[in-house]
């Protein structure tokens, strides 16, 4: 029989890794499937060797399987990043973000994540990143508003109603 192989076998072996690490349950599949092979006769290091792990995350999987069984090959629960503005804090950005960004003497009308940047390092004396206060829009229930412009020689009242 003729051996099988994949063109570009470690461009896959990249796109095959990145596809197991995207979901909890294909990470769960993935250390069972290394389970397996340790109950089969394979070492630790031959199991990360062939599954592109360290030989200790192997270790840490059968140890974790010792102590809880199947249900300690799922990913445990993460508390993430601990929030930087309490709920009396969350609550009073909420009522912020529903007003004019000119009220709050920032240049403009609406808000956006420069904006929010800088209202809460001024306001709540937090620092967060551009990318960081876009999400806090969507947290929130926000969505994008981009100004409208308006055409030059155009009538400002006939605007207004339009």
């Amino acid at each position: 029989m003729r051996k099988l192989e994949i063109a570009d076998a470690d461009v896959m072996r990249i796109a095959i890794q990145q596809e197991i690490s995207r979901s909890d349950e294909s990470r769960y599949d993935h250390r069972l499937h290394g389970l397996l092979l340790l109950t089969s006769g394979q070492s630790c290091q031959q199991i990360a060797d062939l599954f592109g792990e360290d030989r200790r995350t192997v270790q840490r999987w059968v140890k974790k399987f010792e102590q809880e069984g199947l249900d300690g090959m799922r990913d445990a629960e993460r508390s993430g990043r601990p929030t930087c503005l309490d709920a009396k804090q969350w609550t009073a950005l909420g009522r912020d973000l529903r007003r004019s960004a000119s009220d709050f003497g920032h240049s403009g009308h609406l808000w956006d994540g420069k904006m929010l940047c800088i209202h809460l390092k001024e306001r709540y004396q937090v620092t967060l990143g551009v990318r960081q206060c876009q999400r806090i829009f969507t947290q929130m229930g926000f969505r994008l508003r981009k100004p409208r412009p308006q055409v030059a020689q155009s009538d400002p009242v006939l605007v207004a109603v339009l």
